[in-house]
């Protein structure tokens, strides 16, 4: 609860800190907006965000799903847009249809995309290919150290395919079945992971939602996302070792659990490689858009699931493979919220908001500092609709800045419990083993391998940076 009001001031502090840009701002459009910042509509549509992304904070205490106030609030910031553009005259008549077709344009590869990697991953734990992996590390029997380590690596790499948030779920079934009830190990072992998890998300354009828009919006291509590989390491390695030293001795109790593959696992693990080769080529090389490669290989999973189905319903099988009941169990609230925020912040964008945000922070604190500050503020607001607003702010910053920004809104949620959905998930999954206090002890510890991370970036990557690391606006 307190953390849910802290995220919510968070958010009013800095818009209440560019009011005086607001106040200031007169009507005349621009290219990239429509100069409304200082009317009413201005504040309205800042409001209209304020009100949904608070129901989307207090989302566990309403029971309200989060797709369902952000949606809201998108309706109703593009109903006020196009009300006062219609109603004050001087603007092409279609003005506001275009400002919205072009946020909706933008969603709709996102979305396709995220519905076939969903398809790929749900795919996978229906053929038993994740609990294959729990089962088998069970059984090992494992130090308590050796899991610790063991579980981190595994997601840091496992989470650069998958999100955070399904990695983080799948290896804390693992460390729950190993710890034996172990409270103070399943809470080193889980801010561990939801580190690991973060920080492996960030080196690749398919590990989390922010590196996807950064990717697709052309910021940064595909294989460069590498350079920040070992920052991310950085990031990951340095709380780690420090947590280490804290992870109890000893060995939990061996334990046998069999989880055997179903047939066609192996070939959807592999389709799925496939899928990702064709979508990085077809970018690459052929400059076709992401969602090619995502949908060309959905269009390969289905006719597999094909086959897969024919063999199960000759043998009599319960629940043969059913592509489309696959595709039935992405997470529709996660998509529906994806698509309401976008649209929210895109609104703010035709109003005139970020271009004063971009002005205010990018042009007076600098790059650098503007965007160790974005990521630092992702620990109590989603990050999501804060890489978001920064792509349609868009300051002029090199590749190193904007592999900056991915770096630290891609880690910098570890910092708190509360700050990635892989946090939040777990702190649901672990029966209160895990819990924002006991992750809040541990955070002067990520914070500083979050200060070293970055600090590795801007001397790993420093010929990137071509404006000069502390350079600030155009």
């Amino acid at each position: 609860m307190l953390m849910s009001c802290r995220r919510v001031l968070v958010l009013v502090a800095l818009l209440l800190a560019s009011s005086p840009l607001l106040a200031s701002t007169t009507a005349s459009a621009t290219a990239e907006h429509f100069g409304l910042a200082g009317t009413w509509v201005g504040w309205a549509t800042v409001a209209v965000f304020l009100i949904a992304y608070t129901l989307v904070v207090f989302e566990e205490k309403l029971h309200l799903p989060k797709s369902k106030p952000v949606l809201l609030g998108a309706g109703t910031i593009w109903l006020l847009i196009a009300g006062y553009l219609t109603a004050a005259g001087g603007f092409p008549e279609d003005a506001a249809k275009h400002a919205f077709e072009a946020v909706f344009l933008e969603f709709t590869q996102l979305f396709f995309f995220l519905i076939v990697a969903m398809t790929f991953v749900s795919a996978m734990t229906e053929r038993n290919v994740f609990e294959s992996l729990r089962a088998e590390l069970v059984s090992r029997g494992l130090s308590y150290r050796a899991l610790f380590w063991l579980t981190g690596v595994i997601s840091f790499f496992l989470s650069a395919v998958l999100d955070n948030l399904t990695t983080a779920l799948i290896m804390s079934a693992v460390i729950l079945a190993c710890a034996a009830g172990n409270t103070r190990f399943v809470t080193l072992a889980f801010i561990n992971l939801v580190i690991a998890a973060n920080a492996g998300g960030a080196w690749c354009a398919f590990g989390d939602i922010t590196t996807l828009m950064v990717w697709q919006a052309h910021r940064v291509e595909f294989f460069e996302f590498f350079r920040i590989f070992v920052p991310s390491v950085v990031n990951f390695l340095v709380p780690a070792a420090i947590m280490y030293f804290a992870v109890p001795l000893g060995t939990p109790p061996s334990a046998r659990d069999d989880a055997d593959l179903k047939p066609g696992a192996i070939g959807v693990c592999v389709l799925f490689g496939v899928t990702i080769a064709i979508t990085v080529t077809g970018k690459q090389v052929l400059h076709m858009p992401t969602v090619f490669g995502m949908m060309f290989g959905l269009a390969l999973l289905g006719a597999y699931a094909f086959q897969i189905k024919r063999r199960e319903t000759k043998s009599n099988v319960d629940s043969a493979f059913n592509i489309f009941q696959i595709i039935a169990k992405a997470e529709w609230d996660t998509l529906l919220f994806f698509f309401g925020v976008l649209m929210c912040v895109g609104g703010l964008k035709a109003v005139g908001i970020l271009a004063l945000a971009s002005d205010h922070v990018y042009t007076v604190w600098g790059h650098t500092w503007a965007n160790v500050a974005m990521g630092t503020l992702s620990a109590v607001v989603d990050n999501i609709p804060i890489m978001y607003a920064v792509l349609q702010m868009n300051p002029p910053m090199d590749h190193g800045q904007w592999l900056l920004i991915t770096l630290t809104a891609g880690v910098g949620g570890s910092m708190l419990s509360v700050g990635s959905a892989a946090g939040v998930a777990l702190m649901g999954a672990s029966k209160g083993h895990y819990t924002f206090m006991g992750h809040l002890r541990w955070s002067w510890a990520i914070a500083l391998g979050y200060a070293l991370s970055i600090l590795t970036h801007l001397w790993w990557n420093a010929t990137y940076f071509t404006n000069g690391i502390g350079h600030a606006g155009p």
